[in-house]
């Protein structure tokens, strides 16, 4: 994605009211990272910091900075391995990669879809390398690691993206479904970590752990519970990762993608022991019907430069469709409001050492990740001033 000035109305105008300055530099940020800030909306995360406020309201002077290291800013040459990489998100993903100069590693199961992704990789053949593997094979995980390595060399990016979904009520789900659901979209995402993390570490050059998750990691629908349990487990797996690796030189992101066209309704012709279709679902034909509407699904390449983009700024939370904000918004407002004004904090008066230490480390994640997007919005507003 070209890196693009904007110019909202009035945003340079310092006469203005703080909330009209707000929301002027939140719409400039999502056009420009064309991504949204999770959990709570952009007007309650400035508030939540006053200095970061008062830097905005003055038109974004100066640059702001956080902790946050940016390992892979710069991404040409460097190595990137893709579960699931030869259709949908992760062949967008791998066009996003190539177009920046990265080298791409594709993890297929399907050889009809690896031939067309070739044919779109084909300019950047000589940088594209494809292993069929199955992210539940551990032996085979860690083959696909030795096989990236030996063929180009190193591995600077794990992108754990294969993932299946079924439109089932947890009430209705086998024993088989559930260990298939859980098998694929949380432990074949340990399995790539497991295989790829330590390699990325000894060769010492920094890189990035990504994971796609889903909105549905993030709020729940009774139509996909087994589907949100693992989206939601995966979420929490990243964000312990995050914090595991906060002080080295390797990022950390999850994306939380919206509906992307895939081929993700068809993941069940590679269910072990499956010998028939899924018995005909109204939900299931409804969402393939949105899938295969250009205004209804976003395009494949346009979510891959989404999450390039993320990752060049080592987000932790990386969103394609900003319009679920209100619902991210809904679910934290109701967290809040479920903690009852009368319960007695145990502990909290004389606290261990122990105690204290673990809970500045979680808070310092999610401070640090709100201060690091903070920065985002007030040098979007910078840009903004100054061009205008």
């Amino acid at each position: 994605m070209g890196k693009e000035v904007m110019t909202p109305a009035n945003a340079g105008n310092n006469g203005g009211t703080l909330s009209n300055l707000r929301n002027h530099a939140r719409r400039g940020f999502l056009k420009r990272a064309g991504l949204a800030l999770a959990g709570t909306s952009a007007s309650t995360i400035l508030s939540a910091s006053k200095k970061e406020s008062e830097r905005a309201s003055n038109g974004g002077a100066g640059r702001c900075t956080t902790e946050v290291r940016v390992p892979m800013r710069d991404v040409s040459g460097k190595v990137a391995f893709i579960t699931g990489g030869s259709s949908g998100i992760g062949l967008g993903l791998a066009r996003a990669f190539t177009d920046a100069g990265m080298k791409v590693v594709i993890g297929y199961r399907t050889k009809e879809h690896l031939d067309e992704a070739m044919k779109l990789l084909g300019s950047a053949s000589d940088r594209v390398h494809a292993i069929n593997v199955d992210v539940t094979d551990r032996g085979g995980m860690e083959a696909a690691a030795e096989e990236t390595v030996r063929v180009f060399g190193k591995v600077h990016m794990l992108v754990n993206n294969a993932g299946i979904t079924m439109m089932s009520r947890l009430s209705e789900t086998s024993y088989e479904d559930w260990d298939w659901l859980v098998g694929v979209n949380l432990n074949g995402v340990f399995n790539g970590i497991r295989a790829f993390l330590p390699r990325i570490k000894t060769q010492g050059e920094g890189g990035q752990i990504v994971a796609t998750s889903s909105v549905l990691g993030l709020f729940a629908t009774g139509e996909q519970g087994g589907y949100c349990a693992t989206k939601y487990a995966l979420v929490g797996l990243m964000e312990a990762l995050r914090d595991e690796l906060s002080d080295t030189n390797i990022g950390v992101s999850v994306c939380c993608p919206g509906l992307v066209k895939s081929n993700i309704f068809d993941a069940y012709r590679n269910r072990p022991g499956h010998t028939h279709d899924l018995k005909p679902d109204h939900g299931m034909q409804r969402l393939r019907e949105l899938m295969n509407d250009p205004q209804s699904a976003m395009d494949p390449l346009e979510a891959g430069r989404r999450v390039l983009q993320g990752v060049r700024s080592n987000n932790m939370y990386i969103f394609t469709h900003p319009e679920y904000e209100p619902w991210l918004k809904d679910r934290n407002d109701a967290l809040i409001a479920s903690i009852r004004s009368d319960l007695h904090s145990f502990g909290a008066d004389a606290p261990t050492k122990e105690r204290i230490s673990s809970h500045r480390t979680v808070r310092s994640l999610y401070t640090a990740e709100r201060d690091h997007r903070l920065c985002d919005l007030a040098e979007s507003q910078r840009i903004t001033k100054s061009a205008s």
